[in-house]
């Protein structure tokens, strides 16, 4: 009988011991999940510095440049000229036409950003006569904007882009000019499928 119950008590403690062996410890790290690792060129891209730089008469180009900085995080700029364009539609509409025409470089107000602190940098102004305003033309003209890149986006009352980027990527040499875009004027801005589709293009 003794000898029976010996070795049911030694099987028990077989059993035991197998069972401990094969059941996790209460304790005992689970495998981590897989570090999810950010794509090195989309890291790049979210990592740059942004300013948004803007000429607008209507608030128009001002509405869309708000957007743009919300969306890429950038630092807003308003181009302004030291003498305020005319209110009135048709006494603005010549004084645009004499000094596109005459390749003018109206005096800007303030002073200007230090671009020289940023990697991308958005470029925005109203379609006036089928081309970007004389203030963008000087604040390009007194920016160095060497090696930066550079984004333009417009805003028009149905003539779309027209020469408005063909005659920025002129004025811009020695810079990374990327596909700009070109949105209906309205006070509210772009539609938001166009500006994130557009802004997802490039990388934001």
């Amino acid at each position: 009988m003794k000898k029976t119950m010996t070795i049911v008590l030694c099987l028990v403690g077989v059993l035991a011991c197998a069972a401990c062996a094969k059941a996790p410890s209460a304790e005992a790290e689970l495998p981590s999940a897989p570090a999810q690792t950010q794509a090195p060129e989309q890291e790049k891209t979210m990592t740059k510095k942004v300013l948004v730089a803007y000429f607008s008469q209507s608030g128009n180009t001002a509405a869309v440049a708000r957007q743009i900085a919300q969306q890429t995080g950038g630092d807003l700029y308003r181009i302004e000229t030291q003498t305020p364009y005319p209110s009135d539609y048709s006494t603005l509409l010549d004084q645009a036409k004499q000094e596109i025409r005459s390749g003018a470089k109206p005096a800007l107000k303030g002073a200007l950003p230090a671009v020289q602190e940023y990697d991308v940098i958005f470029i925005g102004s109203p379609n006036w006569w089928g081309t970007y305003a004389p203030a963008l033309t000087s604040f390009v003209a007194q920016s160095n904007l060497q090696g930066k890149t550079v984004v333009p986006f417009f805003t028009h009352g149905g003539g779309g882009m027209q020469n408005c980027e063909r005659d920025l990527k002129k004025q811009l040499s020695g810079a990374t000019v990327v596909q700009g875009a070109a949105f209906p004027g309205r006070a509210g801005g772009a539609s938001e499928s166009a500006l994130n589709d557009w802004l997802s293009k490039l990388g934001f």
